[in-house]
C-alpha cells in the first residue's frame, strides 16, 4: 500500500532535520554512547548527536595527570580484572598497557609491604595472616564466594553470623536489613571465641593480640570502604554484595593513562559534537499526553528542552543523562529541581535509596625528584598501618583524627618517590577543606610515629621527615581529588545502601516516559535515558560499568529506529 502525501511528508521533514540525540556528559558512559551512536551504519543519516560538557574536560571521573614527572590517576584507576574487561580489549588495541614513561601502576609489593602498628612495631606474618585470612574469609561468604580451607577458624558457623546481624539490626531499628559492617563485626567476635586459648604477645609494647587483631581487622575494613565508597560499612547492604561481579585475573592500571581510553572514544567524533562548558541547569520533558509546542532555530515539535546556565536552550528528540548520582541526588533534592515536571516517584526514591560517597586519593611528592643522585634513600616502603581505635588512650595524640581511618601509604611503582594514600567519608571530605601544609603536617606526623627510624623535623616551610642516618626528606608538593566538592559530581561512585537493592539499580536504567500502550495522544518514547555507572545492576562503581551502560543506552535508541525502520515514528 503506497503512504498517504501526509505521511510522506513527515517522514522527509524528519529525515531532513534529522533526530537530535544530546547525552549530558563527556565521561566514560557518554562518550561510549555517542562512540556507538556515530560509528553505527546508517546513522550519520538519521541521528544529529551532541555531546554537552559541563567541565572544561572531557572524562569525567578519568583525569590522568602528572606530578614529579610520574603520571598518576586522579580519578579512575584500575582495569579491575583483565579476563573480559571491554576497558582491557580497548587499551590493547590502542598500545596504551606499555609505556617508557614511569605511571602509577600495581607491579607488586611483596618484597617491600611492611604492617606496621602504632607506635613503630612492625608485625610478623604469624600475627597478621591467620585474622587478615579470617576477614578475606568472611568478605568472601558475603560475595557468595568459596572459603580459603585450613584455617584455625572453621568451626566457625557463617550463616549463624549472618542470622545473628540481622537479628541485632532488627533490634536496632533496621526493620532486619543486614550490613556488612554488622556481618563483619559478628565475624570479629566469634573470631575472638574460637581463638581465646591462644598466648598474648611480647615485645609490642602496649599492645595485646585482641588489639592488634582488632587494628589489622580495621584495617582490612578501611580499605573496603576505599573500594566500595561506603564511608561507614553499617551503610552498606548485605544481601546485595553477591549480586556484584568482578572479572577475573589480574587488576592493573593503564600504562599510557586512563584519559587514553576517553581519548580512543572521543576520537570518532566530528571536532563540534562535544561542546565544553555546557552546563545543564534544567531538563523539560513531556510526561504521557503532553506536547511541546515551540520552535526555535528550525527545530519543532522535539519533546525535550534543555535549559544551560548560560541562558541558552537546545530541544532534542532523545537526551541520554550520564551525570553521576550525586548529581542526581542534587537535582531531586528541595534546592534543585533539575527535571521539569519533576521524575517520577519510582524513579526518586530509587535515587534517594542508593548510596553514592567519597572517595579521594592523596598523592604527595618527596624530594629528591626523579635525575637527582642517591634518591634510594631508606626506600620508603608499600606501608599497612594498624592504627590503636579512636578511643584507646594508647594513641599518639597528634596523630590527626583524618589519618586514623587510612590504612596504606605506598609509592605508586617501585622506588618512586610519589606516595599515595586513600581516603574515604567523612576523612576524605576533611582531606579537601585542609590545606596543603595542614596534610604535609599530619601525614608527616603519622609517618614518623610508624617508622621508627624516622623522625618528624619542623622547618619555616615545610614538615620534613628526617631518617637515623641524617638524611633528610621533604614532601615538595601534593596533589588531591575533590570529587565531592566538584558540583559536577558530588562525589566518587555509587553503592548499594542498606534500605536499597539492585532492582534500585535497574530502576536507575528505566528510560522515560515509561512505554504504555501505543496511542495518538502518546508522548514520544525514550525522551530521557540515563548512563553511567550507577546504572548498572552487576558492575556499579566501575568504568566498566560505565561503560556497559553507555552502549546499552546507545543499543537501545538503534533497536528502537533501526529494527523497527521508520514504522515506530509513524506511530508517534
Amino acid at each position: 500500500m503506497s503512504l498517504s502525501l501526509s505521511v510522506q511528508v513527515k517522514l522527509a521533514t524528519m529525515v531532513a532535520k534529522k533526530l537530535r540525540i544530546v547525552i549530558i556528559g563527556a565521561g566514560m558512559a557518554g562518550l561510549t554512547a555517542a562512540n556507538k551512536l556515530y560509528t553505527s551504519a546508517g546513522s550519520k543519516e538519521l541521528f544529529e548527536l551532541c555531546v554537552v560538557e559541563g567541565g572544561t574536560r572531557i572524562g569525567g571521573r578519568i583525569h590522568t595527570t602528572e606530578l614529579g614527572g610520574d603520571q598518576i590517576e586522579m580519578g579512575a584507576t584500575w582495569i579491575h580484572g583483565i579476563g573480559g574487561s571491554p576497558i582491557y580489549k580497548i587499551a590493547q588495541e590502542m598500545n596504551s598497557l606499555e609505556s617508557e614513561q614511569p605511571w602509577e601502576c600495581k607491579d607488586g609489593f611483596s618484597e617491600d609491604l611492611v604492617t606496621i602498628a602504632e607506635g613503630g612495631f612492625e608485625l610478623d606474618r604469624t600475627i597478621i595472616e591467620p585474622i587478615s585470612n579470617f576477614y578475606k574469609n568472611l568478605m568472601d561468604f558475603a560475595r557468595g564466594g568459596k572459603l580459603i580451607q585450613g584455617e584455625n577458624n572453621e568451626e566457625i558457623d557463617y550463616s549463624r553470623l549472618v542470622a545473628k546481624a540481622s537479628k541485632i539490626s532488627s533490634s536496632n531499628g533496621s526493620s532486619g536489613k543486614l550490613s556488612i559492617g554488622s556481618f563483619l563485626q559478628q565475624g570479629l567476635d566469634a573470631y575472638w571465641v574460637s581463638e581465646k586459648e591462644r598466648e598474648d604477645l611480647k615485645g609490642y609494647g602496649n599492645w595485646t593480640r585482641k588489639l592488634l587483631e582488632e587494628a589489622i581487622f580495621t584495617m582490612h575494613e578501611n580499605n573496603e570502604r576505599n573500594y566500595t565508597s561506603a564511608g561507614d560499612l553499617l551503610t552498606l547492604d548485605f544481601n546485595s554484595e553477591s549480586e556484584y561481579r568482578e572479572f577475573p585475573d589480574e587488576e592493573i592500571t593503564i600504562a599510557k593513562g586512563y584519559m587514553s581510553i576517553i581519548e580512543s572514544l572521543a576520537s570518532v567524533l566530528p571536532a563540534d559534537t562535544i561542546q565544553m562548558g555546557s552546563k545543564v541547569m534544567k531538563i523539560e520533558w513531556q510526561p504521557e499526553g503532553n506536547h511541546l509546542k515551540e520552535m526555535e532555530n528550525g527545530y519543532g515539535d522535539k519533546p525535550v528542552k534543555l535549559h544551560f546556565y548560560d541562558g541558552s536552550v537546545m530541544f532534542a528528540d532523545h537526551v541520554i543523562v550520564t551525570v553521576s548520582l550525586g548529581v542526581l541526588k542534587a537535582g531531586i533534592g528541595e534546592d534543585w529541581c533539575m527535571f521539569s515536571p519533576p521524575l517520577p516517584s519510582f524513579k526518586t526514591e530509587a535515587i534517594s535509596r542508593l548510596g553514592f560517597g567519597v572517595v579521594n586519593k592523596l598523592f604527595m611528592q618527596l624530594s629528591p625528584t626523579h635525575g637527582e643522585e642517591n634518591m634510594n634513600f631508606n626506600k620508603f616502603p608499600y606501608l599497612q598501618m594498624a592504627f590503636h581505635q579512636f578511643d584507646s588512650k594508647l594513641r599518639h595524640g597528634k596523630i590527626p583524627w583524618w589519618m586514623r581511618k587510612t590504612d596504606s601509604l605506598f609509592p605508586i611503582y617501585k622506588n618512586s618517590t610519589v606516595l599515595l594514600s586513600w581516603f574515604a567519608g567523612k576523612e576524605a571530605l576533611e582531606l579537601e577543606s585542609l590545606n596543603d601544609e595542614e596534610i604535609i603536617n599530619g601525614v608527616s606526623t603519622t609517618v614518623s610515629s610508624f617508622l621508627s627510624d624516622l623522625q618528624s623535623v619542623d622547618n619555616s616551610n615545610a614538615n620534613s621527615i628526617k631518617s637515623s642516618n641524617g638524611r633528610e626528606l621533604k614532601f615538595t608538593r601534593i596533589l588531591k581529588s575533590q570529587w565531592s566538592t566538584n558540583p559536577l559530581f558530588l562525589g566518587s561512585y555509587s553503592y548499594v545502601a542498606v534500605g536499597s537493592s539492585g532492582d534500585d539499580l535497574d530502576t536507575m536504567a528505566e528510560p522515560l516516559p515509561k512505554r504504555s500502550n501505543c496511542r495518538c495522544d502518546a508522548s514520544p518514547p525514550l525522551q530521557i535515558l540515563f548512563a553511567g555507572e550507577a546504572t548498572h545492576r552487576t558492575h556499579y562503581s566501575t568504568t566498566h560499568g560505565a561503560y556497559f551502560s553507555g552502549l546499552r543506552e546507545a543499543d537501545r535508541l538503534l533497536k528502537h529506529y533501526h529494527c523497527g525502520g521508520f514504522s515506530e515514528l509513524l506511530h508517534h
